[in-house]
């Protein structure tokens, strides 16, 4: 059976999307645990809940991005991880720890990518005039906000539309794409060729979109 770890800094609602896929839909695979950089994570209150192990290692406790990434990766290896899931995970992680995990890290990001890396996605998809908008499902590389795209969910952007309103339609998109990418990796129903180009073995639609 496979064991995922999952990364979260708050409340983690893709975590619980994916715990609760998980257990549902009988995966070939169980969350072994959920560790925070942030002490005050709601979500770690649910995993506990659940008998998921949690862990946090507290960023502010280290001088400098390595050695915080070297203590994490150290408390992830504990677990023995088959696929590493970043849920909401608001660290910047370095190459190296991205190198000891690749092939296996995957991430969630707010935006149809390569368009609108980084921050604020929604306020910008809405000055740009964007008529659709969703997230990104990636295999993370040491770039930020780009990697291998394992799946996308798009939404329309509406006339009269806030941050607010289009992340919450978009985060709803979320909760049905990233569990289902993470049942494939475990499954190991995904391919990436030499360009980079994800595919599902099987053909499913690695588009979601309502």
């Amino acid at each position: 059976m496979k064991r995922i770890v999952i990364l979260i800094s708050g409340r983690g609602s893709n975590m619980e999307a994916i715990v609760q896929a998980c257990v549902a839909e009988g995966w070939p695979a169980r969350v072994a645990a959920v560790l925070s950089n942030r002490p005050d994570a709601a979500g770690l209150a649910y995993a506990a809940a659940r008998g998921i192990a949690t862990d946090v290692i507290d960023h502010k406790g280290f001088t400098d991005r390595d050695a915080f990434d070297a203590a994490l990766a150290q408390a992830i290896d504990a677990h023995a991880p088959d696929v590493v899931v970043l849920a909401g995970f608001m660290r910047i992680l370095t190459p190296g720890f991205v190198r000891r995990f690749a092939g296996r890290l995957v991430n969630v990001h707010p935006s149809l990518l390569p368009a609108f890396t980084g921050l604020h996605t929604h306020r910008r998809a809405i000055e740009a005039g964007c008529k659709v908008a969703g997230a990104t499902v990636h295999f993370v590389t040491a770039e930020l906000d780009h990697g291998p795209i394992i799946a996308q969910a798009i939404v329309p952007v509406l006339q009269g539309d806030s941050e607010a309103t289009l992340s919450a339609r978009v985060l709803a998109r979320e909760h049905q794409m990233y569990p289902q990418a993470v049942r494939w990796l475990v499954e190991d129903a995904l391919e990436v060729d030499a360009t980079g180009v994800v595919t599902h073995r099987g053909g499913a639609s690695q588009l979601f979109a309502g």
